[in-house]
């Protein structure tokens, strides 16, 4: 697919570091988003030193990595990628809604809970963390995708994530494809359309059941997809 600049908000943390790392690798142009810029430009020097001491194709084809605040973040790409905890989620978004006009904004939120029986799905009034992004956001395309991949397997440079599919949900084919192109960059992998967005009310919560997998048996479990053939798997609904 051309290659784009995306907006990666929550860049400092976890996911949004590693999804990043994964869309710099395949030439994608970042900017890191965080409350703090400073720390996002700090994010930003050692993903681009992560990626310099990686193979001589990934520093060839790598795109530019900078670091701003949400909001600059945001105002800067045609993509924005929400990869930030559901805690503080609505007051996020609803601060962005300006500059996420026009453009397509992919949800990748969990919103999870813990207690001592592990984790669990939390109850989203707008049905999903997606949902409730497109909602504050009503100028903005919202796809859901990326919920299951491992934090520490994207950041890995050695981790073959092929074998795994990203589910992308939401109401706009044009943005479904080009997420899910995104997906095959992050994965080497395919993206699976799931459907419409109200979809991510069960992938959201899904999360909590690979976490639970990855504590039983001490791995990192992701979400593989069988019965598609290559002519099915291109046959993408409107």
């Amino acid at each position: 697919m051309s290659l784009t600049t995306i907006a990666v908000i929550g860049g400092t943390g976890p996911q949004g570091r590693g999804l990043a790392y994964r869309l710099a690798r395949a030439g994608h142009s970042i900017v890191l988003g965080s409350r703090d810029a400073s720390r996002a430009s700090s994010a930003a020097v050692e993903l681009v030193h992560e990626l310099e001491i990686g193979s001589v194709e990934s520093r060839r084809v790598a795109g530019h990595i900078t670091g701003a605040s949400n909001l600059d973040a945001a105002a800067s790409a045609p993509v924005v990628l929400l990869a930030v905890p559901y805690d503080g989620h609505t007051e996020l978004v609803s601060s962005l809604a300006g500059a996420l006009a026009g453009k397509i904004v992919i949800s990748c939120v969990n919103p999870l809970g813990f207690d001592k029986q592990g984790p669990f799905g939390l109850d989203v009034p707008a049905g999903s963390a997606a949902e409730e992004a497109a909602s504050l956001a009503a100028g903005a395309t919202v796809v859901g995708a990326f919920h299951h991949l491992s934090a520490p397997l994207l950041l890995d440079p050695d981790a073959d994530l092929s074998h795994e599919d990203v589910l992308v949900c939401g109401d706009d084919r044009e943005a479904k494809e080009l997420v899910m192109g995104l997906a095959a960059d992050v994965t080497g992998g395919r993206g699976v359309d799931a459907g419409r967005l109200r979809l991510a009310r069960q992938l959201e919560p899904l999360t909590a059941v690979l976490i639970s997998v990855n504590k039983r048996y001490k791995t990192r479990s992701g979400v593989s997809i069988t019965g598609l053939t290559q002519a099915s798997h291109e046959r993408v609904p409107a």
